[in-house]
């Protein structure tokens, strides 16, 4: 993705490879090398939706065909327990680390990114993100749930923060005049991460089973290390424009609408009540997404169970060990199905939102979201796979699209000086929805089972509460208006920090030739690598999913 060519030659003295200046695009550059790169960082984190296969198999991690279970185990003795099998709704807890460090990390470090650049904050997100996954290895080998949520949730969680904002800011400044589409295409690939991973990793843990083991380790060192080489390399395909850059031939349009052309300063953002409505709105979304996602494996396997292979009069715990790997199998598929949909519904409403607007985007979202989580108990009473999965593909590509059109949400009512910081700061709403929704999902789950509650029901309130939840979404979405006037930076403020950033640049501002080439060679390769694996994971994903009916 990167090459001699476009990289800063006659670098200041002490200009380090990792860093801002080293990485201005010079005249030649072209900016669709740019995306693949994100992809290449966010097709890796995006695993992070992907953890719900490991779930199963760690919960007989002792008794590898059946779990030891503790009647007395509680969460805080399973941090600490080595003979008892962990339950899956303390597993499930990696959720809320994930998002939580996520948000937080994205909050803490979102204005150093800006300084720093995308470069930088790609190769800490490798090292937090590999390195978590390593320890939570060392954690399933000595049996500890605590070293399993230091490692990948809390160092891996703070990698997902800075590999999701890594590429944000960057591609909303190539492609202004595209905002929507850039923000889709610089998210979209962590929703595709579980597309590829999740397969991968049910493949693997299948290779590395044996009578003592049941391989999820061992494909946990075998996947931080592929991660470490994809990140690395997307890392380094980062390039940002020059102060002052624009496409050829284009000029912003007036300010219309919700749609502002002036810049408001990162120390005044959180101030507006349209922040806190934003946040809201994501928040509430994300919480009803969120908690799905992280037991969408187990769910299809609880709701459908035999029917998934062809023995519908069998209940999950009617199961044998090797119909209940069959049937995991198969509820890989369904994660791999959804974080199809995640991506692609990413890229088509962060688009579609260019056309129809932000807010209408959102009202969409929402109000189509309500609707179906309210009829999904009902299709799956139905014994309706096609529908069910039908349902919960939407769902999911309204959850990406959620995510992927609040940056170019942001940058519409803030402006772009600032926007990857704020939206940095946006994120901590990822953060509760990540307490919120698994919370929500997992221990109402727990809570119907203990009251006899069969498997294949103890989802059907939880639908009912996550509807209920998008409802004061549409609500907190409404009030959401253009900033007064005394929000904005003076021209004479902007201009101040431009030319800061332009005397780092040496000075260089325009045009000149950069962004220029469309799908040339180099652009076709750097598609070609990170499009490779998508396809894959899409056909994996596709043969999967027709096992399902």
């Amino acid at each position: 993705m990167s090459t001699a060519s476009d990289t800063v030659s006659g670098s200041p003295g002490g200009v380090g490879i990792l860093d801002r200046e080293r990485i201005i695009a010079k005249p030649g550059f072209n900016r669709w090398l740019v995306p693949p790169a994100a992809l290449a960082i966010h097709l890796c984190i995006g695993m992070a939706y992907g953890f719900s296969v490991f779930w199963l198999p760690l919960s007989r991690a002792i008794g590898i065909d059946q779990p030891v279970v503790c009647a007395d185990l509680n969460l805080l003795t399973a941090l600490f327990t080595t003979s008892c099998d962990w339950r899956v709704a303390d597993l499930g807890w990696m959720y809320t680390l994930f998002f939580v460090f996520l948000g937080s990390a994205a909050a803490i470090w979102g204005g150093w990114l800006e300084r720093a650049g995308p470069r930088k904050a790609g190769i800490a997100a490798m090292f937090c993100w590999c390195g978590g996954i390593l320890i939570a290895a060392f954690g399933i080998i000595t049996h500890q749930l605590w070293i399993m949520w230091l490692g990948a949730g809390v160092i891996g969680g703070i990698g997902l923060g800075l590999g999701y904002i890594s590429p944000v800011s960057t591609l909303i400044k190539w492609f202004p005049d595209r905002r929507g589409m850039a923000t889709g295409m610089a998210i979209m690939g962590f929703g595709g991460g579980a597309m590829i991973g999740a397969p991968l990793a049910n493949f693997l843990m299948n290779y590395f089973r044996t009578e003592d083991s049941v391989g999820v380790w061992q494909t946990f060192v075998v996947m931080a290390l592929i991660y470490s080489v994809s990140m690395t390399l997307g890392a380094f395909g980062y390039r940002i424009p020059p102060s002052g850059w624009r496409p050829e031939g284009w000029t912003p349009p007036p300010t219309k609408g919700m749609i502002t052309t002036r810049h408001v300063h990162l120390r005044d953002a959180h101030k507006t009540s349209q922040f806190w409505l934003i946040w809201a709105v994501l928040t509430l979304n994300v919480s009803a997404g969120i908690g799905v996602i992280g037991m969408a494996s187990p769910m299809l396997q609880e709701i459908f169970a035999g029917q998934l292979i062809g023995l519908p009069e069998l209940s999950f715990n009617d199961l044998n060990a090797e119909q209940k790997t069959a049937i995991a199998g198969i509820a890989a598929g369904f994660a791999g199905l959804l974080s199809l949909f995640n991506i692609l519904g990413r890229f088509f409403w962060a688009s579609l939102s260019d056309y129809i607007g932000r807010k209408n985007t959102y009202y969409t979202f929402l109000i189509l979201g309500i609707v179906l989580y309210a009829l999904a108990p009902t299709a799956a009473h139905m014994g309706s796979q096609v529908l069910f999965v039908l349902m919960f593909g939407i769902i999911l590509s309204m959850y990406g699209g959620g995510f992927s059109t609040i940056p170019a949400y942001l940058a519409d009512i803030f402006g772009t000086q600032f926007v990857g910081a704020i939206h940095g700061r946006l994120l901590t709403a990822w953060s509760t929805a990540g307490i919120i929704g698994p919370v929500v999902v997992n221990y109402i789950r727990e809570f119907q089972l203990a009251a006899g509650i069969p498997r294949a029901q103890v989802y059907d309130f939880t639908m009912y509460i996550l509807a209920g939840m998008l409802a004061l979404g549409v609500i907190a979405n409404f009030f959401v208006r253009p900033l007064a006037d005394k929000w904005f930076m003076s021209d004479e403020e902007v201009a101040a920090l431009q030319a800061e950033t332009a005397a780092a640049q040496g000075g260089e501002t325009g045009a000149f030739g950069i962004g220029k080439g469309g799908l040339d060679a180099k652009a076709a390769l750097a598609w070609a690598a990170v499009g490779i694996p998508i396809l894959w994971g899409v056909w994996i994903t596709l043969q999967e999913t027709a096992a399902m009916f």
